[in-house]
């Protein structure tokens, strides 16, 4: 295998609300309009994908439960190019209507970071860090 990860797909329990939280709230690209199927951003080496939770619970296993657990052990990062980066996206994830889960503080790891949870309840970190650098497509550089 590969060492990559190409697509991460959240369940979603309302695809439209979904894609407008991402698109028009946090302003990731999207060819996706509110009556889609399913909606791929477009993001530097990943790409997001959003589909309904039963749907996707059901394509897994049909047996497979689309209950979602308060915390499922899972985070998804956004890693900001600078200290007032991480400040701003949590203040445009509030105002799409996501919750701050833990305020951006300097994080016992030397960074600067904080916690928001989306529409659905999944979890993203903003984190800075001074010695983190970036590739020219604006992903992260990984030694």
């Amino acid at each position: 295998m590969e060492p990559r990860i190409s697509i991460i797909t959240l369940g979603v329990a309302d695809l439209p609300r979904a894609i407008r939280f991402y698109r028009d709230g946090l302003g990731l690209k999207t060819t996706a309009d509110d009556d889609a199927d399913i909606a791929f951003f477009r993001t530097s080496g990943t790409c997001l994908a959003l589909y309904p939770r039963d749907l996707l619970a059901e394509e897994v296993s049909p047996d497979l439960s689309a209950d979602v657990p308060v915390f499922s052990g899972v985070t998804l990062a956004h890693v900001a190019r600078t200290r007032e980066e991480v400040d701003a996206v949590l203040a445009l994830a509030e105002a799409a209507g996501g919750t701050i889960v833990k305020a951006a503080e300097v994080a016992f790891w030397g960074g600067y970071s904080g916690y928001f949870r989306d529409l659905d309840g999944h979890f993203w970190e903003v984190a800075w860090w001074q010695d983190w650098e970036f590739n020219s497509d604006g992903s992260l550089v990984i030694e």
